[in-house]
């Protein structure tokens, strides 16, 4: 595995694997690597000849009062999990060279951008779909994969590439969750134990709106009033959102509908806010 933090030289290679007829795999991180990441970096290494991992954590992405400062980092255990996974290239860009002095322009979809997670961080998708339009180009990739336990932000990366004509397929893999249903996030470290078993109530929270949804229940007003009792029962500090929306358009609904739904949520349990959510199937 070859690690470049120099844009430039990641540019070099990146035309050079082009140019030789290979196909690219990018894996967008912010490092703090974990299972989930690693099964992304594995389906890139399935769908491609080169693997290109990134991790910068970047700070256009986080609001005032966010966790920027302690998010957790530990290169040296980073890098031997990407190469472990299968990544070819590690690319580190430091701070500095990604947004140099006097830096202004930004990618904004609008719209979707807005709700939900955009509602309660608003310069949030900006900064995401600003930093993962420049790692597109700077890494050049045929294919980028990103995970499904962000659902919002799969949905924009792929409008954003899009309408946009960038020349890279967004590939959506499978949440990765602990044994007792939690979604894996490099997040998940903040928890305390008593936190850290309150917070299996998100993806219980899930199953039972599948449960009830598989049995007949279609009303979005019905299903939140159970899934809020649930988590309610589990004493979060917050609870942002309960949401149900049309996967094909991320629009919310009042009624599901056949043939999927996808419900999302947003909790905060002491100072640390977890999302999750399911594509549920509708009868």
């Amino acid at each position: 595995m070859k690690i470049i933090s120099s844009i430039h030289e990641m540019q070099v290679e990146a035309e050079h694997i082009r140019l030789s007829g290979k196909r690219i795999g990018v894996v967008p991180t912010m490092g703090y690597l974990h299972r989930g990441h690693t099964s992304l970096i594995e389906m890139a290494r399935k769908q491609s000849d080169v693997v290109v991992t990134t991790i910068f954590v970047n700070p256009t992405q986080f609001g005032p009062g966010e966790d920027f400062d302690r998010y957790p980092r530990d290169l040296d255990r980073d890098r031997v999990l990407a190469e472990d996974a299968g990544t070819d290239y590690l690319f580190t860009p430091s701070t500095a060279e990604m947004y140099p002095a006097g830096f202004a322009t930004f990618v904004t979809v609008e719209g979707v951008s807005e709700i939900l997670e955009g509602k309660f961080r608003p310069t949030h998708f900006r900064g995401v779909t600003t930093v993962v339009m420049k790692l597109l180009l700077i890494t050049k990739p045929h294919i980028a994969v990103f995970g499904q336990k962000d659902a919002q932000q799969a949905f924009i990366l792929r409008k954003m590439v899009r309408e946009l004509n960038v020349d890279t397929e967004i590939i959506v893999a499978p949440i990765v969750r602990e044994h007792d249903g939690l979604a894996l996030s490099s997040r998940n470290v903040y928890l305390s134990q008593d936190e850290r078993r309150r917070a299996t109530s998100l993806y219980q929270s899930l199953q039972l709106a599948s449960a009830r949804i598989q049995s007949g229940d279609r009303s979005v007003d019905s299903l939140r009033k159970e899934i809020m009792n649930l988590l309610k029962a589990a004493q979060p500090l917050q609870v942002d959102y309960v949401a149900f929306v049309d996967p094909t358009s991320f629009r919310e609904v009042d009624l599901v509908a056949p043939p999927q739904v996808l419900a999302l949520l947003a909790v905060r349990f002491g100072a640390t806010r977890l999302i999750d959510n399911m594509l549920i199937s509708v009868p």
